[in-house]
């Protein structure tokens, strides 16, 4: 599955410590250094994603050792790639961050689909070029899908875009309010690119 999807990152330069902090200090919280996912950011959350290609899915599932459901698994990887703490449902990460429509898709976003009869029933991660990379359902693992199929265009309902202050404000806010707030720009020139095969 791996020779299908092939991610290319480039590791950013190191910064120096911000100006009043010790550079141990600094490098305890590399995310600090983002104000919005950039490309350094979203490479390490692309990356994340695809080490877990085959882990089996799991209702309730939390960890790669025990089998991750979809939600499970986008917030394993938000955790582990950013140290962001997303919420533990589909239904609740989608109210956090900032909508995001279709047309305007960055890798990294986190996709929405109803799959189950109601909203927000399945989230997976996009990854550009209509991939998104998914834990689908009982008896099948992690695996990148082709949101432009008609199964999943007819069930599309949203993406959001997250960053670390979005989701820290969506952790001390109720479960139902929306949660605004992230800047709109993505980087003109990625340093991270998805290349899929045709």
């Amino acid at each position: 599955m791996l020779s299908a999807f092939m991610v290319l990152a480039y590791a950013a330069p190191e910064k120096a410590p911000q100006e009043g902090r010790p550079a141990a200090e600094a490098s305890e919280d590399p995310i600090s250094k983002y104000a919005s996912p950039g490309e350094d950011a979203v490479g390490d959350v692309l990356l994340q994603a695809m080490s877990l290609l085959g882990v089996a899915y799991r209702f309730g599932g939390n960890s790669p050792d025990n089998g991750l459901d979809c939600s499970g698994f986008v917030r394993y990887v938000f955790q582990k790639s950013l140290r962001v703490n997303l919420p533990r449902t589909a239904a609740e990460m989608a109210h956090v961050g900032k909508a995001v429509a279709r047309s305007e898709l960055a890798p990294g976003d986190i996709v929405f689909f109803n799959t189950r009869g109601f909203a927000y029933s399945h989230v997976g991660l996009y990854m550009g070029n209509g991939k998104f990379i998914h834990s689908p359902r009982t008896g099948k693992n992690v695996e990148v899908a082709n949101m432009n199929q008609s199964y999943w265009v007819s069930r599309f309902n949203g993406a959001r875009r997250v960053n670390r202050t979005t989701a820290a404000l969506a952790s001390a806010a109720p479960a139902t309010a929306p949660v605004a707030g992230l800047a709109e720009k993505r980087p003109a020139a990625a340093q991270v690119k998805a290349v899929i095969p045709a």
